[in-house]
């Protein structure tokens, strides 16, 4: 069980990288972006080919993250220039990019034609490269050591990768509540609330959009390429459903953390992320559930989140109601008693 917890903590750090862009697109830019299934894929194809090719890896993680960010750059062109709504235009990057990663990962062979899966399982990765110095530090044997020591019998082999991926994860959070308050961020925001409004300020609502989804695909292709280094593939078929994964970070964060101010929002979709994991995790340990049934324990996951949210709204509601009409009585009868 310990074991499961700590490789779900591991992987939502990783994907909460995905949840903010997601989050940037979705409630940000209120933008309904589908593209994501696609570049997630475009991240880890990108990252995974260039580190076969025998690039490093900190320069192929780069270069995913710029190709994630074209995408996301392209799906706004198609809706702001070529005035596609909005969905559609995410749905048709969405499926140019499968063919796309296809031919990326497909470089990797002399035929140059679509490859669907890249294995890295004897291949240099940013976690490899950091073990390296991790190991000489000691951490991982003083640490099991004390778990082993409480009664836990099966230990993680490592813990660089959620140390090295909480450092990244949150350094990426500070630039991006950083970037939200400048005047760009700022515009972006006023774009998602009121573009109408914004564009009666001069502003180019065009160019903040095309920058926004730019942004947004870069995080999920960041998150793209990290994840097929971590699992040690890349595979054309590993982006599918992940915008709903998105949703369910946001939305579950949010319902528990709250939205009062950008700094604790993005913390709360991090925090998401990972908590979608565990109970994705946890779910998994029931019997009569095996991984086939990871997308509907999603969907059941994502409807809680919504519901009961609303459900302590209408009851909160409906209390402060009662209250205000405990009031009025009390009142009306305390000035029946004037009266009298």
């Amino acid at each position: 069980m310990f074991t499961a917890i700590f490789g779900s903590v591991e992987q939502g750090i990783i994907y909460a990288i995905m949840a903010l862009g997601v989050y940037l697109t979705f409630r940000v830019l209120d933008f309904p972006d589908l593209t994501v299934d696609g570049s997630f894929v475009t991240g880890a194809a990108t990252a995974a080919t260039m580190i076969t090719l025998g690039y490093n890896p900190i320069i192929s993680t780069i270069c995913a993250t710029l190709a994630g960010f074209v995408a996301g750059s392209i799906t706004g062109l198609l809706h702001t220039k070529a005035k596609i709504n909005s969905l559609l235009s995410g749905i048709l990057m969405m499926i140019a990019l499968y063919s796309i990663n296809l031919r990326i990962m497909g470089t990797t062979i002399d035929t140059a034609v679509g490859r669907p899966n890249i294995p890295l399982a004897n291949s240099d990765s940013l976690f490899t490269l950091f073990f390296g110095f991790w190991e000489k530090l000691g951490i991982d044997k003083t640490l099991n050591g004390m778990l082993s020591s409480m009664g836990i019998e099966h230990v993680p082999n490592t813990w660089g990768t959620i140390f090295i991926m909480f450092i990244l994860t949150f350094a990426i959070k500070l630039i991006f509540d950083w970037f939200l308050k400048t005047e760009v961020g700022l515009a972006i925001r006023a774009t998602g609330d009121n573009d109408k409004m914004i564009r009666s300020f001069s502003a180019n609502t065009d160019t903040l959009i095309i920058l926004g989804l730019g942004l947004s695909n870069g995080l999920v292709a960041l998150s793209g390429a990290l994840i097929a280094q971590y699992g040690k593939f890349a595979d054309v078929g590993m982006g599918i459903g992940m915008i709903v994964i998105g949703l369910a970070s946001v939305i579950i964060g949010e319902a528990i953390f709250g939205t009062k101010t950008i700094v604790r929002t993005t913390l709360a979709v991090i925090f998401g992320a990972i908590i979608y994991r565990i109970v994705l995790a946890l779910a998994l340990q029931v019997d009569f559930l095996d991984t086939g049934d990871m997308k509907l324990i999603t969907a059941i996951i994502v409807v809680i989140a919504l519901v009961v949210p609303t459900l302590r709204a209408k009851q909160k509601e409906k209390s402060c109601i009662a209250k205000r009409r405990a009031e009025r009585a009390g009142v009306v009868k305390q000035e029946g008693k004037t009266i009298a």
